[in-house]
């Protein structure tokens, strides 16, 4: 055995350059395997990890039609057609509701001092942070008082802190304007990032609904309304409730075809929009690797005829001295897979440090699956020794006396 592997190495090391093309399509397809995969799983535990941001048993219903851009999920702002009514009577109809709000966003303008910035205003009622999950770092939220008697207070994520004050700290107690209204910071939120809605929960203002709709901006309607459902609750009858309160609300006829003028979702839905994007992009992963893959066995397949064809007369000698026809095909099985094992290998250690630097700069959690990295290692050497078995079957049928009296 280790005589056969001198042998191989010395014959790869003598054809580099036929080495290195044979290697370069399965260093491809490892590349791709390796690298598309666990980026798609990377992602995947990203969607999860946002999912968990959007709040515990969370349900959500918003106006108009949901558009989908880049996997994130935005609700239609346009429509004007949910109520803060219809809010209430969700909360009250749905079974297994503990608790919710109904909220208003709009990108916004804030300033403070000399200094403006863009963020999203978020108007909802004081139970927000229970709903979503979200924690004051420093000060408080607004109270149910100041809802009541629509004040001119309002919370700042951390982000839009920080870029108004210098530190998220600074900022409670001091005072920002939107447009000409002037509000109180009695608040900065937690570092909570984006959620698989695609908000920068970092990048938004907190205000009371009530101070928005009647002293800010005079609006009569609301974009949506977030819903906590009870532990254990059925999530696909809640959606179903939902429905069938804000249908019967909004007086849309079932038996003539009229479609809803809003959306409910929860989280398990927004889970699975992201997950067919990232089935896409695993499915082409294992497309453009199975093409690779493909390519650098052909490749080893034709180098490795050559090979044969270029070593007759050593293949003869050994035949002469008393090699048997397994020596030799186990030669060239072995050459071929240590080909495709290189190729494999070489293809791995690049994609993963490649993943490396995509988790830094992606701010992805770093997911390293030992069985995808062994799996490609081996299928990269099934592949080499799949494709040398023809040649090796050749390189074992050469005829000792025609190649010597060739020669």
């Amino acid at each position: 055995m280790l005589f056969s592997l001198r042998i191989a190495l010395k014959s790869l090391a003598t054809h580099k350059m036929r080495t290195v093309l044979a290697m370069l399509g399965v260093f491809l397809g490892a590349f791709a395997l390796t690298g598309v995969l666990h980026v798609t799983l990377a992602m995947e535990r990203k969607a999860v990890i946002e999912t968990e941001k959007l709040g515990p048993n969370l349900l959500m219903a918003m106006t108009g039609n949901i558009r989908f851009r880049r996997g994130d999920i935005r609700p239609d702002a346009g429509n004007t057609n949910l109520k803060l009514p219809d809010a209430v009577a969700l909360l009250r109809g749905l079974p297994s509701a503990v608790d919710g709000v109904p909220f208003l966003s709009f990108p916004m303008p804030i300033r403070a001092g000399d200094k403006k910035v863009m963020c999203q205003l978020v108007a909802t009622w004081p139970a927000y942070p229970s709903i979503r999950g979200a924690t004051p770092q420093y000060g408080r939220f607004f109270d149910q008082a100041e809802e009541d008697d629509k004040e001119l207070v309002c919370a700042l994520g951390p982000a839009i802190a920080r870029r108004l004050f210098g530190t998220a700290e600074a900022a409670v107690g001091q005072s920002v304007f939107i447009f000409r209204a002037r509000l109180t910071v009695v608040g900065v939120m937690e570092e909570k990032g984006s959620d698989v809605s695609g908000a920068n929960q970092d990048e938004q203002i907190f205000v009371p609904l009530s101070t928005f709709m009647r002293r800010m901006s005079n609006k009569t309607y609301i974009h949506g309304v977030y819903v906590r459902l009870a532990d254990g609750a059925d999530f696909d009858a809640a959606r179903e409730a939902a429905v069938h309160i804000l249908r019967k609300r909004h007086d849309i006829k079932t038996d003539k075809g009229q479609p809803d003028d809003f959306k409910v979702l929860t989280a398990k839905d927004t889970m699975e929009v992201k997950q067919q994007a990232l089935d896409l992009v695993q499915t082409l992963g294992f497309i453009s690797s199975s093409l690779s893959f493909g390519i650098g066995g052909l490749g080893i397949l034709s180098i490795m005829i050559l090979l044969v064809r270029a070593r007759r007369l050593e293949i003869g000698i050994r035949r002469a001295v008393g090699a048997r026809k397994k020596d030799i095909v186990r030669q060239f099985l072995i050459e071929s897979g240590m080909m495709a094992s290189a190729g494999g290998a070489a293809g791995t250690v690049v994609a993963l440090g490649v993943l490396a630097v995509v988790y830094r700069v992606g701010d992805f959690p770093s997911v390293y699956h030992p069985a995808l990295i062994g799996g490609t290692l081996i299928g990269s050497a099934a592949l080499g020794i799949l494709a040398g078995a023809y040649p090796a079957w050749q390189a074992s049928n050469v005829e000792v006396l025609a190649v010597l009296r060739d020669e």
